[in-house]
């Protein structure tokens, strides 16, 4: 913006100038030619009232002498006995017609131009004064006031681009505090304004400063709507203690057992999430902690998978688990990779038939992490359908949002998730890649060697 400012401020100064300065210059090249012919008709009218006394040479050589052409030797007469005084440059028949015409005129000499002019002597006969003109005469003064005049148009032109580079700089410099507030909004600073009044705002344009008071409102709306957002989660998640209540003491009442330890486990943890919940929503996000980034996919999944074993041996389903025996760092939070593996898993529970067997595989590459679950059910039968967000067809209890919480971890690695059909099992499978590297090498084939089966 700024450099087109600059650059229109030049286009339309040189415009004017040269609409200006072109005829003036002209103007000072006519007023020179002038001044140089009407010189010479003043040397020639000094000589005239010599001629209208005496027509001796002598005596005309003293009064041309006297003026500043003959000095110069730039004058002559041209006396009627065809005899001349000084150095004449004009030719014959141009005479000729001076005399005839009875006027004066110019006409053209070597080097230059010649004032002819005719005086009246004795007996009635005409003599010519001719007074000559250099070219050099003509344009006297005009290179000069041509560069003043290109100055003048410089100067001009300088000026016009320090004031657009001034204007523009307050016109970019608002604008660009406005991005720069968009940024730090856009990055989660909630408290980030622009400056619509004093200094910092002087000289902004008034669209600018319309649409920093409509930034401000739009931060000050988000803010609000946050606030009302967090309230309204931490309303929802405390309702759900008096449920909760009643579950963790049906819980302790089932006895003992791998059933009863695993109900108890998930009551505990869900009790832990809830309490989580409304502890994030009441806090400040100004007083949020860092939030470190990074876990051990192998220890996530081992926990999860045996966490939701205890479901499968009572279901009698048969499950594998492969691919787990080294560490796998990713760039994923703990508890985000635990309910991206809690929802894949809790589809299996969900959409497949009770004894339906399922596998868990872990491949690492020196790029991503994969991980495979796989069932022996029927399968995905629209696979595009079932990744959507909300439009998961699985009956009650089911939101459609599993597998997209799932694709959002992944996104957010620059890795993906992909459905499609197991090669081993046979049923529905579906991958997710985790990307632990910028740049993305060859997905590596499928290796399933099962390290642990249960039955």
């Amino acid at each position: 913006m700024r450099w087109a400012m600059v650059k229109a401020a030049v286009a339309g100064t040189v415009m004017v100038a040269l609409a200006f300065l072109i005829p003036l210059g002209l103007m000072v090249q006519q007023t020179a030619r002038d001044r140089a012919f009407t010189a010479a008709e003043r040397q020639a009218a000094a000589i005239g009232p010599a001629l209208a006394i005496t027509t001796d040479q002598d005596a005309v050589a003293r009064a041309l002498a006297s003026t500043d052409a003959g000095a110069q030797d730039r004058i002559a007469v041209h006396l009627p006995a065809g005899a001349v005084v000084g150095e004449g440059r004009v030719a014959a028949v141009d005479l000729s017609a001076a005399v005839e015409h009875g006027r004066a005129g110019t006409v053209r000499a070597p080097g230059g131009f010649a004032l002819l002019q005719p005086f009246a002597v004795d007996n009635g006969q005409v003599a010519v004064v001719e007074v000559y003109v250099a070219d050099g005469d003509l344009t006297r003064g005009v290179g000069t006031a041509w560069l003043v005049l290109s100055g003048v148009a410089l100067a001009l032109v300088a000026l016009s681009v320090v004031v657009a580079d001034r204007m523009g700089g307050r016109i970019v410099m608002s604008a660009r505090r406005l991005a720069g507030a968009a940024r730090s909004l856009g990055s989660g600073n909630l408290t980030v304004r622009v400056p619509v009044t004093g200094k910092a705002a002087s000289g902004a344009p008034e669209e600018l400063i319309e649409a920093g008071h409509a930034f401000n409102a739009m931060a000050d709306r988000v803010v609000r709507l946050l606030a009302a957002e967090r309230e309204l989660a931490a309303d929802l998640s405390h309702r759900l203690r008096t449920p909760l209540t009643v579950l963790r003491l049906n819980a302790a009442s089932l006895g003992d057992g791998d059933a009863a330890d695993a109900t108890r486990h998930a009551v505990e943890q869900l009790e832990r999430e809830v309490d989580q919940i409304i502890r994030t929503a009441r806090r400040d996000p100004e007083d949020a902690p860092p939030v470190v980034l990074g876990c051990d996919a192998v220890d996530v999944i081992r926990e999860r998978v045996g966490f939701w074993s205890a479901l499968a041996e009572d279901e009698g389903r048969a499950w594998q688990l492969a691919g787990a025996e080294r560490p796998a760092p990713v760039p994923v939070q703990r508890g985000d990779l635990a309910a991206a593996v809690d929802a894949l898993l809790g589809n299996v529970f969900r959409h497949t038939a009770i004894g339906t067997a399922f596998s868990v595989d872990l491949l690492v590459t020196e790029s991503s992490v994969i991980v495979l679950v796989g069932d022996a059910g029927p399968g995905f039968t629209d696979p595009a359908t079932a990744i959507e967000r909300g439009a998961g067809h699985g009956g009650e209890g089911s939101t459609g949002l599993g597998l997209d919480i799932v694709r959002k971890l992944a996104e957010a690695t620059g890795g993906d998730v992909a459905l499609g059909r197991s090669a081993v099992l046979g049923g529905a499978e579906i991958r997710l890649r985790l990307q632990t590297r910028s740049e993305a090498a060859p997905l590596p084939r499928q290796s399933r060697r099962r390290l642990t089966r249960r039955n």
